[in-house]
Order: structure tokens, then sequence, then C-alpha cells
């Protein structure tokens, strides 16, 4: 389980998150979705640690991850997985080194215990004769997979997805939606999946979160989602049926 309660972030004089208190249950999926700038990534980041709160607490598990030293915030993260948006993938590296990295960073595992793991993982993400390809013979569907069986590869509790469906076309976008689909049924993991992409949140999540303006404004299904009745989620949907009619 991850706990937000009355989380706030701010970058001088300006208060990038106020006051965010949210509970995402064990095993759920969800999707954190608002414009550029709403703060949906700031959250991201201090869910995973990346940076601190400037108050309030986040509970991963029973853990404060926002008062732990460094070596306890690590001991933490070995339990997530994060999907980048843009991969993020070693260059110098094959695919089965990637997704071997955290593995022989993080775990006292034999090379042929990692081999074996690299070879479930690929196929699990449907890649099975992937591992020695290096990333720049890949599609951009392909990194994702790639970047997806990393995050899986150390089995966490809870996987990350940040733009999962950035910068792929709609068929790409689907069969990315249908693997996170997967990896929560398969896995039993936790998903949060921030994206801008309402139609992808409605497909993968059990429930959409909305961010605006550095608030929580709007929780709920994807099904009641739309039909919730603040001004803001409303203007939020006009805008992109307007992209989508006017291919912005």
């Amino acid at each position: 389980m991850i706990r937000l309660n009355n989380v706030k972030k701010c970058f001088g004089d300006k208060e990038a998150l106020k006051g965010i208190s949210l509970t995402i249950q064990r095993g759920e999926t969800i999707a954190i979705i608002g414009g550029s700038g709403s703060g949906k990534s700031t959250l991201l980041r201090l869910m995973i640690g990346l940076d601190r709160p400037t108050s309030g607490a986040i509970h991963i598990g029973d853990e404060n991850i926002a008062v732990l030293d460094e070596d306890a915030l690590d001991r933490v993260r070995l339990r997530m997985g994060m999907v980048f948006q843009y991969s993020a993938l070693f260059d110098s590296m094959s695919v089965g080194e990637n997704v071997a990295f955290g593995l022989r960073e993080h775990t006292h595992k034999s090379e042929e215990e990692i081999r074996r793991i690299v070879r479930e993982k690929l196929a699990l993400v449907g890649l099975p004769d992937a591992a020695g390809l290096m990333p720049q013979e890949l599609s951009g569907g392909m990194k994702k997979r790639v970047g997806l069986a990393r995050a899986i590869a150390t089995d966490p509790e809870i996987i990350f997805y940040d733009e999962p469906s950035s910068g792929l076309d709609p068929i790409m976008t689907a069969k990315i939606d249908e693997l996170i689909i997967s990896m929560q049924r398969q896995l039993a993991v936790t998903s949060v999946v921030v994206t801008h992409d309402m139609a992808s949140a409605s497909r993968i999540a059990d429930r959409i979160a909305m961010i605006y303006d550095g608030e929580l404004i709007a929780v709920d299904t994807a099904e009641r989602f739309q039909d919730i009745a603040d001004e803001r989620v409303q203007a939020f949907f006009r805008t992109l049926h307007h992209r989508r009619e006017t291919g912005a």
C-alpha cells in the first residue's frame, strides 16, 4: 500500500504540490493524470524517493520514505520498479545486460540464475529472443518493453510508469496498455501510471486521480471519471477532444 498524507512540495516561493492525500491499495492500478506543469511528475519523483517533500508523509508499506536516510531509502527502492518515459536504456549494454543490471547491482544471485531471470522477464514482455540485441536496434515500443522487463527483474511490489505511451503510435500504445494490464494480473503488483493520455488511463486503471495546479482535485473509477462535474476536470476533457479533432 502507498499512503500520501498532506504532501506538499515547494520550489522557492512556488508551491508545486498543495497538500496531496491519497491511498493506493496493494494490487491496484492507478493512473495519475494532469496537464503539463500540473505537478504529476513532481509527485512521481517524491513517491520513488528521487526528491523529498517539503512537508507531509509518504508511506510505502510501513515506511515513511520522506524521513529515511539514503541507505534505508535504497532498501525500500528495491521493492519498486520504474519504467522511464524514454526507456533510459544503457546504449553500451545489450538488452540482456540492461535487464540484468539491477540484479547484478543489488542481489547476490549467480550468473546462471541472472541469465534465467533475464530470459523469463524478456519472454514475459514478448521479447524472448532479444537478449543479444543492442538498444539502437530496437523500435520505440521494443525499448519500452525492455524497460519494463528491467523494472520487473527484481520482482518488485510496485511498478511506477512515467508516460508509458509517450512517443508511440496508437497501435503500439494499445499494446503497451495490454502489457501493463498483463503485468498487474500475472505479478499482482501495485501499478502507478503517470500519463497525459486519458484513453490509455481509462483502459488500464482501476482508478484515475487528477492533479491540477498542484492539487488533487478528483479521484474515481475510470468508468465514472468523465462524469465528474468539477469544471477543471471537464476543461481537461475539452482540451483533449480539441487536440484530437485538430491533430494537435
